[in-house]
C-alpha cells in the first residue's frame, strides 16, 4: 500500500515539489519535537540534580547540628561528673558560715561557707562552680578542666596577686585581705 503523499500524486492532486516541500515541513517538525522533548528532558534532570543537591546539604546541615547537640551534651555530662565526684565540703566540722557573695550572670548570689571554706575560696584554692540550681566548690585544678570545656559552669576562680606591690610603698607590709567584711 503506497503512503497518502504517493496517492495524491499518483491522482495528480499534487506535484513532486510539492511533495518534496511537504517531506522538509514534516521532517522539520520532526526535529522540533526530538529537541524540545530533549530539551524538557535535560531541564527535567537538571532540576532533579538540583533537587538532590539540595537535599544532600540539608541533610549535611542537619547532621552537623545533631552532632553539634550531642557533642554540648557530651561536654555537660562531662561537667557534672567532674563536679559531681571532686566536689568539696562547703562545712567542715563545727565552724562559723561566713557569706560569701558572688556573681551569677548579672545577679548577686550569696553562699554560705565554713571559715576553712571560705579562706581556700578566697586564696584560689577552691572555685566555685555551678551544677544545675545549685553551686559547688571544687579544686582550682578541676575548675581549670571545666572552664577548658565550658567557662559558664566556673564562677569564681579566685588567684593570689602579689605582683602588685611596689618596692617604694610606705604600706606594702600591711596586706589588705580579700575576705575583709565591712
Amino acid at each position: 500500500m503506497a503512503s497518502l503523499q504517493d496517492q495524491l500524486k499518483n491522482a495528480g492532486l499534487i506535484d513532486a515539489k510539492k511533495a518534496k516541500q511537504i517531506q522538509k515541513e514534516k521532517s522539520k517538525q520532526h526535529k522540533q519535537a526530538v529537541k524540545s522533548g530533549q530539551a524538557t528532558e535535560n531541564e527535567s534532570k537538571a532540576e532533579a540534580q538540583a533537587a538532590r543537591q539540595a537535599k544532600a546539604e540539608r541533610d549535611r546541615e542537619l547532621n552537623r547540628q545533631r552532632q553539634a547537640e550531642a557533642e554540648k551534651k557530651a561536654i555537660a555530662a562531662q561537667i557534672k561528673q567532674l563536679i559531681e565526684t571532686n566536689r568539696q565540703p562547703k562545712h567542715e566540722g563545727r565552724e562559723n558560715e561566713l557569706e560569701y557573695n558572688f556573681t551569677d550572670g548579672k545577679k548577686i548570689k550569696k553562699i554560705l561557707l565554713g571559715e576553712q571554706a571560705h579562706g581556700r575560696v578566697t586564696r584560689g584554692q577552691l572555685s566555685i562552680v555551678k551544677l544545675g540550681d545549685g553551686y559547688e566548690l571544687v579544686p582550682k585544678k578541676i575548675a581549670d578542666k571545666i572552664a577548658e570545656r565550658d567557662q559558664a559552669y566556673v564562677l569564681v576562680a579566685n588567684t593570689l596577686k602579689n605582683d602588685d606591690q611596689d618596692d617604694d610603698d610606705p604600706y606594702k607590709d600591711y596586706v589588705i585581705p580579700d575576705d575583709l567584711m565591712w
